[in-house]
C-alpha cells in the first residue's frame, strides 16, 4: 500500500453496500453507508495510545466516522483508531 497513516490513524476499505433486498434493487442514492470494513494500513500509534489494530482486521465503525478519500480508483476511509467501535473475529 502506498498510503501510510500517521500516529493513531487507520485506513479502512468499507465493505460493499447491499444492492438487493428481497428481490428489490436499491439505487446508489438510497444505499446506506456500510458500517463495516477491513483495515488496510495503520499508523504506529502515539506515545499515549498504542496501536491495537492491524492490517487485515475486519472492524465496525460509527456512521459518520472518518474522512472519505479516493486513491487509484478505490474509495477508503481514514479515521482515528478511537473511531473504530469493535473488531469482528
Amino acid at each position: 500500500m502506498k498510503i501510510q497513516p500517521l500516529a493513531d490513524r487507520v485506513l479502512v476499505k468499507p465493505a460493499a453496500a447491499e444492492e438487493k433486498i428481497g428481490g428489490i434493487i436499491i439505487p446508489d442514492t438510497a444505499k446506506e453507508k456500510p458500517l463495516k470494513g477491513e483495515i488496510i494500513a495503520t499508523g504506529n500509534g502515539t506515545k499515549d495510545e498504542e496501536m491495537v489494530l492491524k492490517a487485515g482486521d475486519t472492524v465496525l465503525y460509527g456512521k459518520y466516522s472518518g474522512t472519505e478519500i479516493e486513491f487509484e480508483g478505490e474509495k477508503y476511509l481514514m479515521m482515528r483508531q478511537s473511531d473504530v467501535l469493535a473488531i469482528i473475529k
